[in-house]
């Protein structure tokens, strides 16, 4: 099926795509800074440049949109029906580089914890979310030793689903998919 705009709009529509200040990341951000606590935004030192990092209490929380990190089973994530092996890729490839940066920042002492855009939509679920959130931040981490596990949610969600290992994702090191070809 073609694509129902010009390449022009399409870059237009793409590039309002916001990477940091959304609206899911605001509202974590002021309800925090409410909370009293102080932070940092998208600090690029960091791998994966956390959304927000609490130096303090050596605590990174990225806020993740349920369709570009692959949030299975929930109703924001539906794959497009134009380019479908594309997008099934690129998504991938987001939940791989999730991954691996979760590795590296336990590995340099860092807490990570993801909070899912699904899980603060609405005012019932948001405040439980963030409020879950808070407790994890401020609790005091249980070992030194990171433990390398892949991304979580700060909820249990019955559909966050990551990868248990990174084998189960393709690797950068593998050749660049044809998105030419469809896929039978």
């Amino acid at each position: 099926m073609a694509d129902r705009m010009t390449p022009e709009q399409r870059h237009r529509c793409m590039s309002a795509i916001r990477g940091k200040d959304t609206k899911p990341e605001m509202m974590v951000r002021r309800y925090l800074f409410a909370k009293g606590l102080r932070y940092r935004v998208n600090n690029r030192k960091l791998p994966g440049t956390p959304d927000i990092v609490l130096k303090k209490y050596k605590t990174v929380v990225f806020i993740d949109g349920c369709f570009w990190h692959g949030h299975e089973g929930c109703r924001y994530y539906k794959l497009p029906k134009t380019n479908e092996y594309f997008w099934r890729h690129k998504i991938a490839m987001n939940m791989a580089r999730d991954f691996a940066n979760n590795v590296d920042l336990e590995l340099a002492g860092w807490r990570v914890l993801r909070v899912w855009e699904c899980d603060i939509k609405t005012k019932a679920k948001r405040e439980a979310t963030l409020e879950t959130l808070y407790r994890n931040i401020i609790s005091p981490q249980t070992s030194a030793v990171p433990t390398a596990t892949p991304p979580q949610a700060t909820t249990t969600h019955p559909h966050t689903s990551y990868p248990d290992s990174p084998s189960d994702l393709p690797i950068a090191a593998e050749p660049d998919p044809d998105y030419t070809q469809e896929e039978s």
